[in-house]
């Protein structure tokens, strides 16, 4: 099997760290419900209900401080696969069109994801 090339390890770096955005902010989501079920009474038993309670305060702030440096990983992710994408490019008729619509593909989710989050 012939080495991957770097288009294709900066596609997949671009799908990894969108689907691992996503993730923490299905985790943010299921942590603002947990906090508002356990403050609403709803949730777990009273005697470790404030314990409980700012554990999941802590996570969720957290998972707030990781998006960030997640989202800046991204950008930086997409500006090293746009450069990669030109030299790719370059190659004229022996670039790899099918890793080029890959990472073609990969940014344009990156970016409808960013767009959706802000």
């Amino acid at each position: 099997m012939a080495p991957r090339s770097p288009l294709e390890i900066a596609t997949a770096s671009v799908q990894r760290l969108v689907k691992e955005e996503s993730s923490y902010h299905r985790e943010m989501q299921q942590q603002k419900e947990r906090i508002k079920k356990l403050e609403s009474g709803e949730g777990g038993d009273d005697e470790n209900k404030e314990y409980t309670l700012k554990q999941e305060r802590l996570a969720l702030e957290e998972t707030r401080k990781v998006l960030p440096t997640l989202k800046q990983k991204i950008k930086d992710a997409i500006a090293k696969l746009d450069q990669l994408l030109i030299e790719e490019g370059k190659k004229g008729s022996e670039s790899n069109v099918e890793q080029i619509n890959a990472a073609k593909e990969a940014v344009s989710q990156a970016r409808t994801a960013e767009r959706e989050i802000a």
